[in-house]
């Protein structure tokens, strides 16, 4: 079989593994869905809080979207362009790959990444109009931009994503590991065997299978920069599986720190708190969307660009060289 032929086939392979995904996905989403149309909650209201230089939205549209949920489909655009960031070289030079980087933390980060003066890959599942937009992003602030379609629960497909942006960059310098899925439940017996390893096959296995893969061709001064969650720190009772694996990306991220150390690759992650992306409309049901974020620290979901920053800061040499296997909290405030 030629060449040709076998890079055609395995690109085809990616397409159905993704769509197969998104269909798994959408099932369980089915499930949940109707079990909530039955139950109420309650959400307690809090005085929304401002720090930052631009006022942020504190009011969320009452919105449910089909997993993997698309932020071109949302009432409310997410913010990811800071535009009061202003770059300054930080990542000049390097190359960057950012899964889930077509949406939400993951656009913010390819941004932000771009303006300080890194190339991206853009590593998503199947959300080709977000990925696209990302891209365009990536490539206005002057930077080169490579979109990869794929499930990152695939070991084959990671190691041929990062095959496709060594090719096209020369190098690898970065990797984020953001790209997750979640799905609430009331109880534990609720989560079937599906459910529990869709959420520990993409949110545990794919950011091993990423890092083993990119590994190789990374050399000292190098970093990867995980995405953790406060449920990691502190759990969640609807988010049970979710948490669990959250908490494990924490474990992974100072166990590899440690193994890397002598290699002088830094590994470090940051858990967010509520964000507004697609992630979580894609999840809840849109009664309780409408209520995201106000049970936190500051009353509001926090934007994406309020959380690229930390990325930036971890992923940077010249910013935290001496920083190594910690979990940076972003959660607006204190929990608790």
């Amino acid at each position: 079989m030629s060449w040709s032929r076998e890079k055609k086939n395995a690109e085809t392979g990616n397409k159905q593994s993704a769509a197969r995904t998104v269909s798994r996905q959408r099932a369980l989403q089915r499930d949940v869905d109707s079990k909530d149309a039955t139950q109420k909650s309650s959400t307690p209201s809090k005085k929304p809080v401002q720090a930052g230089l631009r006022k942020q939205p504190v009011r969320m549209p009452e919105q449910h979207l089909k997993k993997p949920g698309r932020e071109a489909a949302l009432a409310l655009a997410p913010r990811f362009d800071a535009p009061d960031y202003v770059g300054s070289g930080k990542l000049n030079g390097l190359n960057a790959i950012v899964t889930g980087g077509d949406s939400g933390i993951g656009r913010a980060v390819a941004v932000l990444f771009a303006r300080e003066g890194a190339n991206v890959a853009i590593v998503y599942l199947n959300e080709h109009e977000d990925a696209a937009e990302s891209a365009r992003w990536v490539e206005g602030e002057g930077r080169k931009a490579l979109c990869i379609p794929g499930d990152v629960r695939d070991s084959a497909f990671c190691k041929r994503a990062v095959a496709k942006a060594k090719k096209a960059f020369g190098s690898i310098d970065v990797l984020v590991n953001n790209a997750g899925f979640q799905l609430h439940g009331d109880k534990l017996e609720d989560l079937t065997d599906a459910h529990i390893q869709e959420t520990l096959q993409t949110n545990v296995a794919g950011y091993l299978y990423m890092a083993r893969a990119v590994l190789p061709h990374m050399k000292e001064g190098a970093s990867i920069v995980n995405c953790g969650s406060v449920t990691g720190l502190f759990g969640s009772p609807k988010l049970i599986d979710y948490s669990a694996t959250k908490g494990a990306v924490h474990a992974f991220t100072k166990a590899l720190a440690t193994n890397l150390l002598t290699r002088g690759i830094r590994v470090n992650a940051v858990a967010p708190g509520p964000v507004w992306t697609p992630f979580n409309p894609a999840d809840k049901p849109a009664k309780e969307v409408a209520k995201f974020g106000k049970d936190s620290a500051m009353g509001r979901p926090a934007q994406p660009e309020e959380l690229a920053p930390a990325f930036v800061f971890l992923a940077s040499p010249v910013m935290s060289s001496y920083v190594n296997g910690i979990v940076l909290p972003v959660m607006g405030g204190p929990i608790g």
